[in-house]
C-alpha cells in the first residue's frame, strides 16, 4: 500500500475511549510498546527511556515536534568565546516539591550523568562539557573542550534533576533507589511520579505548577504492552485511550475499521545494519563450523556483496506493509549533514554473489545476526528479512531476534559480529549520528561512544573533529555531509530503510501532533471537545 494515500496529515483528530464522569474523562491511558529501564532519566539514551522521562523532567533545550531545537528550561543561549557559551535560564520555574529551579540544578545535572549512565550510554549528550560556571541564579556559562558548535543540539536530551532531591542519589549504587523508588525522581516537567513498576505501570498525577501551564489531565497512566497484537486489543476494548506502534499489519486491518482513527508519520529512526571490524569476531565463521582464517567482514567487498544482497523495496512494500522508505544514509533526508550525493542502494543479488567469489568465500560463510525484537516497528521482522535475503546469497545467517533488555547490555560488551538496531537523529544534525557512530572509539575527543564494530577511517574522524568546532553553519554543514558520504562508502555501516510510525485510539475524541522522534507524550495530548 502507497504511504502517500496513507499520510493525508499530520495533525489529526484520534480517538480515545472515555468514560462518562468528570474525573475519569480526565484519565488519559496510554498503551506503549516500551517503557523506561528506570526512572533515572540519566541512566539511558533509548527513546522510550527519554519518552517517560519527559513526562517528570524538563530537558535545558527543547526538541519540537520537527525535531527544531526550541527554548526549554534554558531561555537564550549563545556563544561568548571559542569555548563558552552562555545559557539564560527560566525564572519562575517550580519543582514538583515546591522548590525553585536555578543555575545549581544545571550544573548538578550536567555533572551527574558521567557517574550515573548505564550501558546505553547518556555522556553523548555532556561529552563537549569541560566545566560549568554559575554567573548568577539564572546565568551559566559553558565551558567546552574546545570549540563546540552544536552543543545546544546536544542539550535537548540534558535532563534536569533537583540537586536537592538527587544529592544522594547520585551514584551507581543509589541512584535506582532514589529515582525508582521516589524521594529523586522531582522535576519540572508536567506530571509528578505517583508509581512505577518496572515493565508495568507509570502513574503520574498533573503538576498544576507547570511552567507551560496545566495539562488536560489530571491523570496520566503508560502501561507498558510490548506485545503489538495485545496493544490493540487493550485499545479495542477500552482498557487504555491511545497506543503507540501499531504493526503494519494492524494498520492495514485498521484502515477498515471505522471505530477507531490511525495515524502515520514518518520517523527519525533509520534501521542500520552493523558489520564489525576487529581481527578476531565472535560470531561469524564457516559454514562447516570451523574458524575462518580472518573476519571477512574486513573485506569491502564482502560488505559490498551485504549491501546489495539488501533489496530494500521488498522490505518495505512486503514486510514492512509500506510503512517505511528504503534509506540510503544513516540520516533522514533534508537533515543537517545528509548528503544528497549518495545514491540509492541498488540490489543486485547475482553480482553479489560475484564479490563473495571474488572476495575468496565463492560458498559463503554463517554469520550469527541479532536484532531487537521489542523497540521498534518491525526490528524483528525486518531482521527476519535480512536473514532471508543474505542466505539467498550465499550468507547462511542465525537470526536472533531478542528483547532490547538483553540485546543492549550484549551490544555495550562487544558480543556480536553482525547486529541491526534502530538509530534516530534527534538532535536533527549529523555530529549526533555520525559523532556517536563512524568516528573511531576515542575518550580524548569524547567521540565515538556508540561506535561497537570498531570502525576507523582517519579522513572521517578529521571532518568530525573539524565540524564539531566549525560555528560557521554552511561550512559545518559541508564538512559532516562529506564525512556521511566517506561512512557510507565504507558500508560497516549499511541503511536500511528509514521507518514509519503509526499511533492509533477511538475515532473523533482526541487531538495530538505526531513527533518525528516518535513519542508520545500526555502533556500535548488533548481531548477534543
Amino acid at each position: 500500500m502507497k504511504l502517500k494515500k496513507l499520510i493525508a496529515s499530520m495533525a489529526v483528530a484520534v480517538g480515545v475511549t472515555l468514560s462518562t464522569g468528570v474525573v475519569a474523562a480526565q484519565t488519559l491511558t496510554m498503551g506503549v510498546r516500551g517503557g523506561p529501564e528506570s526512572l533515572d532519566p540519566h541512566y539511558s539514551a533509548l527513546g522510550s527511556h527519554a519518552e517517560a522521562a519527559k513526562h517528570i523532567f524538563d530537558t535545558l533545550v527543547w526538541s519540537g515536534d520537527d525535531l527544531q531545537i526550541e527554548p526549554g528550561l534554558a531561555t537564550s543561549w549563545k556563544p561568548i568565546d571559542d569555548v563558552t557559551w552562555e545559557f539564560k535560564l527560566r525564572e519562575g520555574v517550580k519543582f514538583h516539591d515546591g522548590s525553585d529551579f536555578d543555575a545549581e540544578d544545571v550544573k548538578f545535572s550536567i555533572e551527574r550523568i558521567p557517574a550515573v549512565s548505564g550501558p546505553t550510554t547518556t555522556t553523548i549528550y555532556v561529552r563537549r562539557v569541560a566545566d560549568v560556571e554559575i554567573i548568577d541564579p539564572y546565568t551559566v556559562h559553558i565551558k567546552t573542550n574546545g570549540p563546540a558548535a552544536t552543543l545546544p543540539y546536544d542539550f535537548v536530551r540534558l535532563f534536569i534533576v533537583s540537586a536537592d532531591a538527587a544529592k544522594d542519589y547520585s551514584t551507581p549504587e543509589t541512584a535506582a533507589k532514589g529515582f525508582n523508588g521516589g524521594p529523586a525522581a522531582v522535576g519540572t516537567g508536567p506530571y509528578k511520579l505517583v508509581s512505577w513498576e518496572p515493565k508495568g505501570d507509570l502513574v503520574l498525577e498533573r503538576f498544576d505548577d507547570y511552567w507551560r501551564g496545566k495539562g488536560a489531565w489530571e491523570k496520566v497512566i503508560r502501561k507498558e504492552i510490548p506485545n503489538d497484537s495485545s496493544r490493540l486489543a487493550a485499545l479495542k476494548a477500552g482498557q487504555v485511550d491511545v497506543i503507540n506502534y501499531v504493526s503494519s499489519v494492524d494498520y492495514l486491518a485498521l484502515q477498515r475499521d471505522s471505530s477507531v482513527d490511525a495515524i502515520a508519520g514518518d520517523s527519525v529512526y533509520i534501521m542500520n545494519l552493523q558489520l564489525d571490524q576487529r581481527d578476531d569476531t565472535p560470531r561469524v565463521r564457516a559454514k562447516d563450523g570451523s574458524k575462518l582464517a580472518k573476519n571477512p567482514l574486513q573485506d569491502p567487498l564482502v560488505r559490498e556483496a551485504i549491501d546489495l544482497a539488501i533489496d530494500r523495496e521488498t522490505m518495505v512494500e512486503i514486510v514492512l506493509e509500506g510503512l517505511g522508505k528504503p534509506a540510503n544514509q544513516m540520516m533522514p533526508p533534508g537533515f543537517f549533514g545528509s548528503s544528497d550525493e549518495i545514491p540509492a542502494r541498488a540490489h543486485d543479488a547475482a553480482k553479489a554473489k560475484e564479490l563473495l567469489a571474488k572476495a575468496g568465500y565463492p560458498d559463503g560463510f554463517e554469520i550469527d545476526l541479532y536484532c531487537t525484537s521489542d523497540r521498534l516497528p518491525g526490528d524483528g521482522a525486518i531482521c527476519q528479512g535480512l536473514g532471508q535475503m543474505f542466505s539467498q546469497v550465499g550468507i547462511k545467517t542465525n537470526v536472533n531476534a531478542i528483547s532490547k533488555t538483553v540485546y543492549f547490555p550484549a551490544q555495550s560488551r562487544l558480543e556480536y559480529s553482525v547486529f541491526m538496531n534502530g538509530w534516530g537523529t534527534l538532535t536533527g544534525e549529523a555530529s549526533y549520528t555520525l559523532g556517536s557512530l563512524a568516528h573511531s572509539k576515542n575518550p580524548e575527543v569524547k567521540l565515538g561512544a556508540f561506535n561497537r564494530v570498531a570502525y576507523k577511517n582517519d579522513k572521517v574522524d578529521e571532518l568530525l573533529q573539524k565540524g564539531a568546532k566549525t560555528l560557521d553553519a554552511d561550512a559545518r554543514r559541508a564538512l559532516y555531509e562529506q564525512a556521511m558520504v566517506l561512512t557510507m562508502q565504507d558500508r560497516v555501516y549499511i541503511p536500511v530503510v528509514q521507518l514509519q510510525t503509526v499511533w492509533a485510539a477511538k475515532a473523533g475524541k482526541l487531538s495530538f501532533q505526531p513527533r518525528f522522534d516518535e513519542d508520545t507524550l500526555a502533556f500535548f495530548i488533548k481531548p477534543k471537545n
